[in-house]
């Protein structure tokens, strides 16, 4: 016998470890498609005018060859002991929380909470967040997380436009904001009309602005009481926003003592490491009559079907998605995991721990402060928390070289002074090298005397409830992440089938990175030299993503998909401006697109037109066309989703680019759908002139039960000299705090491209496409498949017409709610389209999985059947009742189902169950009785009973 040697690769990770199918399997899904080869799917779905002539070339990397590579470009980083603060400070994360959160998929591959049902464990985290925000603040209510501390006060500013009763249009910005808060505010202010004040708390005239915002404590650390400035405030009728610290907090003074209406910031010294710039979350809390205006997620407490506590996400009537472009934010993601983290980091010390340390931090700094005032140096201000302010004279330079020969950093302010920010993580040992900097030895001994006057102390209690005076042992606090991930179902138990968001593996080798030191502990304002890794790793990606787009440039600096989109449009507004044409404000968007692509066009200050819809689902391209000769030569842009919202590659979209190009606008190519292009199809190519990129969908970052994000935007070269810019880069038009926007979770994105090569980027695309016609052909005759291309071909992801079953008393949600019995979070509800169900099933998810989906849908569809037929009535049905809990099945079961059926349907598994902790939702009672912190113990008590 002729030995044979196998040719299988056991380190191919694109098709051994990435993609779902098999090479069998996927010879199986063909013919039930109806095609021989994977290349004439291809084509009947993508149309060839408009296929790339180029593949993509670069050749893969095994995991552990990735890996190696990591070292070797994380060795490239000079991780110093930063004491630049800005609002980043180095942390200490404690092991439990890394690694039962950060470094869990039950945690990072969780969705948006938006089935509560299956959330409840990640909801309760988030209100936990909530609750300590609230407290820290002194306010009522507090959003479940913003992106950053910059974007939140400018969410702030717009927010207190809404609010103000005075009729000024100016807005005060306290000059001792952090630099990029200011710059960003100037950003977002800019199309909207708003004029910034920037000058010192002492020249603020109330009767001019119709709000202000302060920093506390200050950028270059002063501390100092607001309550005068906020009453004056308010006597004009305008509102007082703080930007403020939550350590801090844990010792001086809260805003909502002062009277603010609003406070703002960043959640990133709880735990959360700096990463060079972020995933962090913000927090925005406000006075309870402004809930209802806050932007953002919030997480509020309910009843289920059978009267128990439920969490879930309160009124949402207020976000982006509903109301368009009269929407006054474009907020989508949040910083989910990351608020996470910062919530189990104050249930992990508790309010005496976080007193403590912030205790020492201000003890630290004010033996500092002592210590370099003997020696004749001019310290400021005189009041401080952590940070203090050095007059050097000509001597800066030396002074920030010999910080830097100690392994610091300091950071300088303007050409005379330095500022010093102390953090959790500073030591006698660190103390001694700042003094070393400055040519004085020693340190002066420890005595527990303030930095600021007494009557900044902190009075009011803070983190009382229950949850966070916990047994701190290691075994409790695990054995409470545990419990709280066991109630939620993400992407480590099964697959997510949502529509447009694209729930791909999140694969270990591309999260190990992100917790290595040299990445996550770098300022992202450290000096450049200090980041040669993270330098060669943007300048790859950016080159990979151009290369994939067809685009000539990127921006890195949004960091969210939102962001993304705004920043394109003020790339394009830019754009117009420097060619004279300051006329040019409309902007053509589908009535099919995303919810954020009119809510940016609004921030962006552009007027909006919506364009219709044919019968097919396409962009009506007869009444584009007519829109585009009516907007003449104030036409500014068209945003359009390609492939189309609806799932299908339009035949028209090269049409549409030109028509827009012919009026000079410009086109906006919203890069949600990129997982069906990706080397098939280079936006760049077919008449883009910028989209942004969801590096939380193509590119294999994780949802993080709601976020982090990234949303980079690719322009063409026009457009790029009009990409936003940062302060610390020597630019303007900041849209993010960070000048790399969340830079540390761009490596995960990297090392996707790096592992999947190429042509494993191709092949990705190619079989999201045949998973998505996989599950066409197999529902066809059961569930009306809503839209296709004029093949019958479906792109990456297929709609699901549910609303005949109206008719029966049927609901979506019913459809919704009755797959969590069977294992599975939802498709996307009801959107593009109302009362239908949009499914992606994304690449990686293996022929078992999908035909596990397969079978649940079939079942159900056979339930519904038994509705129309009359054998049973709708309020009767297993679907009404869904989901089925534990305590639905123990207790008396006087259903007309039996508890096999209602508890155990086709597709679940039965020794690995799922079991939701709570039965169905009541979102209007939620709403009519809002509570958005830790309710008290006795209602848990009242729960259970």
């Amino acid at each position: 016998m002729t030995f044979t040697p196998t040719d299988y690769n056991p380190y191919d990770f694109a098709n051994r470890r990435h993609i779902g199918p098999s090479p069998v399997e996927m010879e199986e899904m063909l013919a039930a498609v109806g095609v021989r080869t994977l290349d004439e799917l291809i084509d009947q779905t993508v149309p060839p005018s408009i296929r790339q002539a180029k593949p993509l070339t670069w050749l893969s990397l095994a995991e552990h060859e990735l890996l190696a590579r990591m070292k070797e470009v994380a060795g490239r980083n000079r991780v110093m002991t930063s004491l630049i603060g800005q609002g980043y400070y180095g942390t200490v994360t404690p092991p439990a929380i890394q690694r039962n959160i950060l470094e869990n998929p039950a945690w990072y591959t969780a969705y948006t909470p938006y089935q509560p049902e299956i959330a409840q464990g990640r909801l309760e985290a988030l209100l936990n967040y909530q609750t300590m925000v609230c407290d820290l603040t002194g306010l009522d209510v507090a959003n479940a997380s913003l992106l950053d501390e910059a974007t939140a006060a400018a969410e702030a500013m717009t927010m207190a436009e809404r609010l103000a009763k005075s009729k000024a249009r100016a807005f005060f910005v306290d000059r001792f904001c952090h630099p990029q808060t200011i710059a960003v505010i100037r950003t977002r202010a800019l199309p909207l009309g708003i004029e910034i004040i920037e000058d010192v708390v002492e020249n603020l005239d109330p009767a001019k602005v119709f709000g202000a915002v302060f920093q506390y404590p200050g950028s270059y650390g002063h501390v100092r009481d607001f309550t005068a400035e906020i009453a004056a405030l308010h006597a004009a009728g305008a509102i007082a926003v703080v930007a403020t610290d939550l350590l801090a907090l844990c010792l001086l003074k809260e805003p909502g003592a002062m009277g603010a209406d609003i406070a703002v910031g960043s959640a990133q010294r709880f735990g959360v490491p700096m990463g060079y710039g972020g995933p962090h979350a913000a927090f925005m809390a406000v006075k309870g009559a402004h809930k209802r205006q806050m932007p953002g997620r919030i997480v509020g407490v309910s009843i289920d079907a059978q009267g128990g506590k439920a969490y879930r996400l309160s009124l949402q009537t207020r976000e982006q998605h509903i109301r368009r472009e009269k929407a006054t934010s474009n907020v989508c993601t949040a910083q989910a995991l990351l608020a996470v983290m910062a919530s189990f980091y104050a249930v992990f010390h508790g309010p005496e721990g976080l007193r403590a340390i912030a205790e020492r931090v201000h003890f630290l700094t004010q033996r500092l402060a002592r210590a370099l005032k003997a020696a004749g140096a001019k310290v400021s201000p005189k009041a401080f928390f952590d940070t203090i302010t050095v007059e050097v004279g000509v001597g800066q330079a030396g002074i920030l070289a010999a910080a830097r020969a100690e392994g610091l950093n300091f950071r300088k302010i303007g050409n005379d002074r330095v500022g010093i920010s102390l953090d959790e993580t500073t030591d006698e040992r660190v103390l001694i090298k700042v003094l070393r900097a400055f040519g004085i030895d020693g340190v002066p001994p420890h005595r527990a005397t303030l930095g600021f006057p007494e009557a900044m102390l902190r009075t009011s209690d803070y983190l009382t409830h229950p949850v966070f005076h916990m047994n701190r042992a290691e075994s409790e606090m695990m054995r409470y992440m545990r419990r709280l991930s066991d109630r939620d179902l993400a992407l480590d138990r099964a697959m997510i089938p949502l529509g447009s968001c694209t729930m791909k593996l999140n694969a270990a080798a591309e999260m190990m990175p992100i917790t290595w030191p040299e990445f996550g502990s770098l300022h992202p304002f450290a000096p450049r030299d200090q980041a040669a890794g993270y330098t060669e790793a943007i300048t790859d990606l950016s080159e990979k993503l151009c290369e994939i787009t067809g685009y000539d440039a990127m921006s890195m600096q949004p960091n969210s998909g939102a962001q993304g989109e705004y920043a394109g449009l003020l790339t394009i507004q830019a754009y117009h401006r420097s060619r004279g044409d300051m006329h040019r404000n409309i902007c053509l968007i589908p009535t099919s697109a995303h919810g954020t692509n009119p809510a940016s066009a609004q921030m962006a200050g552009m007027e909006v037109v919506v364009v219709k819809s044919a019968p097919n689902g396409d962009v009506d391209l007869e009444d584009f066309r007519a829109k585009a000769v009516a907007a003449g030569d104030k036409l500014a842009a068209c945003m359009i989703t390609y492939p189309s919202t609806h799932g299908v590659f339009e035949e028209t979209v090269k049409e549409i680019c030109k028509i827009t190009h012919d009026h000079g606008g410009q086109v906006y190519i919203d890069g949600a759908n990129m997982n069906a292009l990706v080397g098939l199809v280079k936006p760049g190519e077919i008449g883009g002139d910028v989209s942004h990129l969801n590096l939380h969908k193509t590119f294999a970052i994780p949802h993080g039960g709601g976020g982090p994000g990234m949303g980079p935007i690719g322009v063409k070269a026009h457009l790029a000299p009009h990409l936003p810019g940062h302060p610390e880069t020597g630019g303007d038009g900041a849209v993010s705090a960070a000048p790399y926007g969340s830079a540390s979770i761009l490596l995960i994105s990297w090392a996707y491209c790096l592992m999947m090569g190429g042509p494993g980027l191709t092949q990705a695309t190619r079989v999201a496409i045949l998973n998505a016609n996989y599950i066409a052909a197999r529902l066809a005759g059961s569930y009306p498949i809503l839209f296709m291309g004029n093949k019958g071909r479906v792109a990456h992801e297929c709609i699901l017409d549910t609303r005949p079953f109206a008719e029966a008393g049927v609901t979506v949600d019913d459809i919704a709610k009755r797959l969590i019995d069977n294992g599975f979070h939802a498709p996307t509800m009801s959107w593009p389209v109302a009362g239908t169900l949009m499914v992606e099933p994304t690449e990686s998810e293996t022929k078992a999985e999908i035909d596990r989906f397969i079978t649940a849908l079939l079942a159900i569809r056979e339930e519904i059947a038994a509705v129309e037929k009359g054998e049973i009535s709708a309020e009767d049905s297993p679907l009404r009742h869904a989901p089925h809990t534990v305590a639905a099945l123990i207790t008396d079961w006087d259903r007309k189902y039996s508890r096999e059926q209602g508890c155990f349907p086709p597709g679940a598994f039965r020794v690995d169950k799922y079991w939701p902790p709570v039965g169905r939702v009541d979102n209007v009672f939620g709403d009519r009785n809002l509570v958005c912190t830790c309710p008290p113990v006795e209602s848990y008590m009242a729960a259970a009973e």
